[in-house]
């Protein structure tokens, strides 16, 4: 059996990082962690084949190749993934589907002749067990949650990792929070499921002996949902780990109560993260009330967003605009927040309403859904009803993104972050010899950033700024100088 395995492509979005990627000659930000996870699950006689449409296009010979399609996809992904099914359908391709886009608007694929949604550990198993007895459903779904401690480690062999600019990998699924917008919850569970450090210890050895040596991303939807299993199990293996290995750091997504526990910000960084997203949402307090964000609310959030990055860890926050208690003086509230916290990596978009999530059901029994979403919350698009007059809130979000990739806004957050960042310290002749360990990089930022870009007075002022106040940083605010340009080309090319 010939199994083809096909990753739709991303839009061009906030966090795709395609107008960054080129600076470091790659195609696609991480690779496709679920099919490579999915390949490990089917027949080891079965032969594979991966195409990532982030990286490739798929050929009339990969069609002929295969026996069976299996696509898996997010809802961002959605027009992508509809163009690879009829591009399927068109060579009468049987195709296998899951992930979260499937599973939450399965409706809306009929041309597809397997839908085996949830998670895989136990649906595919079953459609697997049909397949072999020759008699496949077109439907397999469970209201379980796996032990994903029988997870198999991904086939990253499948992968051109050269191509990539991180490496994915997954401790945990599920969190405890029960914010009224996601939908974690509801695809993974409350209770926090984790996979064993051996486990894990496995596939970072997988990875290394494949020649990886930079930044790896642990997926979990909340990293430190299970705060003792972290520091008495696996923070302390990947401190040992890590010993004598070069290159590898780690970063991924968190609460903010990480800022009450020093202990496990300590072991964080000693274990390599040097970066983590937080989901902050908004400063209104009645608004967090509102989404159910207990773990945001009655807190100095701005205090706390710098105790994570006194402690050496960079935080990216995301935060969402149209909440029902948003009011005119939001909008401003959000920009003065991000600038006064260094937040420099902020993400922020308008509320969406995920099918079958708490947000989803109070608003529909309203009356107030108004289409499916698109699964990218940057897009300067809703699929709800704001109690805040549309066209209102439309012009404070372009408002709000606009001011914030401003090169002088910009520019401004860095240096608040850099004041407040108390990482290890770095000798300087490290960073101007490896400039974010790329050279390449480094003269195309010149190039593109320092000589063609209209904007490019804010390069230098940063570049020179950095060089003389915190020298041994130059390295990534180059970095953040290359994310800065990705971000402006989102907003001036697609947040009219």
């Amino acid at each position: 059996m010939n199994i083809l395995l096909v990753y739709p492509e991303f839009p061009d979005t906030f966090w795709s990082f395609k107008h960054a990627l080129r600076f470091i000659r790659k195609k696609a930000a991480s690779q496709p962690l679920g099919l490579l996870t999915i390949a490990s699950l089917l027949p080891e006689e079965w032969n594979k084949r991966l195409v990532d449409t982030n990286i490739k296009a798929i050929s009339s010979i990969d069609l002929e190749w295969a026996d069976m399609v299996f696509i898996s996809a997010m809802s961002i992904q959605k027009d992508s993934a509809i163009k690879i099914i009829k591009q399927c359908n068109k060579e009468n391709k049987k195709i296998v589907a899951g992930g979260p886009l499937f599973t939450t608007e399965p409706e809306l694929f009929d041309t597809i002749e397997h839908l085996v949604l949830d998670e895989a550990e136990i649906t595919l198993v079953e459609f697997l067990n049909d397949l072999k007895h020759g008699s496949p459903k077109k439907i397999y779904t469970t209201d379980d949650f796996p032990d994903i401690k029988i997870t198999p480690k991904p086939m990253w062999e499948l992968a051109d990792i050269k191509k990539y600019a991180t490496m994915n990998i997954q401790y945990s699924r599920g969190c405890p929070y029960k914010c009224e917008f996601c939908n974690i919850t509801t695809l993974f569970g409350h209770k926090p499921r984790t996979k064993n450090v051996e486990q894990i210890l496995n596939e970072l050895d997988s990875l290394y002996n494949l020649g990886w040596r930079k930044s790896i991303f642990f997926v979990d939807d909340n990293f430190i949902g299970n705060k003792k299993s972290l520091k008495e199990e696996l923070l302390p293996a990947l401190i040992e780990w890590r010993k004598g290995k070069k290159g590898i750091s780690f970063n991924t997504e968190v609460s903010i109560n990480l800022a009450d526990d020093k202990e496990l910000m300590k072991l964080m960084v000693k274990a390599g993260f040097d970066m983590v997203f937080i989901g902050i949402e908004t400063p209104e307090e009645l608004s967090l009330a509102e989404c159910n964000k207990k773990q945001n609310m009655n807190r100095d959030l701005i205090g706390c967003v710098q105790q994570i990055q006194r402690s050496g860890i960079q935080v990216q926050g995301g935060f969402i605009l149209g909440f029902d208690n948003d009011t005119q003086s939001t909008f401003q509230n959000v920009i003065d927040f991000i600038q006064n916290s260094g937040i420099v990596t902020a993400m922020v978009g308008l509320l969406q309403a995920p099918t079958h999530t708490l947000l989803y059901k109070r608003l529909k029994q309203e009356g107030r859904i108004l289409s499916s979403m698109s699964g990218d919350n940057v897009d300067g698009t809703t699929n709800i009803v704001p109690v805040m007059e549309l066209e209102k809130l439309l012009s404070g979000y372009r408002h709000v993104i606009n001011q914030l990739y401003s090169p002088k806004l910009y520019n401004n957050r860095v240096k608040t972050f850099f004041k407040e960042y108390k990482a290890p310290k770095v000798k300087i002749r490290f960073s101007l010899i490896s400039l974010s360990k790329n050279i390449f990089a480094f003269l195309s930022s010149i190039y593109i950033l320092g000589i063609k870009d209209t904007e490019r007075i804010y390069y230098w002022k940063l570049f020179m700024w950095t060089l003389f106040r915190k020298p041994s940083r130059l390295g990534l605010s180059i970095t953040f100088a290359i994310y800065g340009y990705h971000f402006r080309m989102i907003c001036e090319n697609h947040i009219k």
